[in-house]
């Protein structure tokens, strides 16, 4: 299953990274492909949309479905 969200406050490098190592820890997350330029993450796997967000907003970030 791939779901898209759209992360707000994303500016830099790092910031990527921190939201992928995020967005990773989740459990039943398979990979994780982030567009800075969009300020967009894909994320192939079973877990739910909220605990996604959340892990975002943990380290961070704002996110919502897109």
């Amino acid at each position: 299953m791939s779901q898209q969200l759209k992360i707000t406050g994303m500016s830099c490098q790092h910031c990527e990274r921190r939201v992928r190592e995020a967005l990773v820890a989740v459990a039943g997350v398979e990979s994780v492909s982030i567009d800075l330029a969009a300020g967009r993450a894909r994320v192939e796997g079973a877990a739910e949309p909220a605990t996604l967000i959340a892990a975002v907003e943990a380290a961070g970030y704002q996110a919502e479905p897109c």
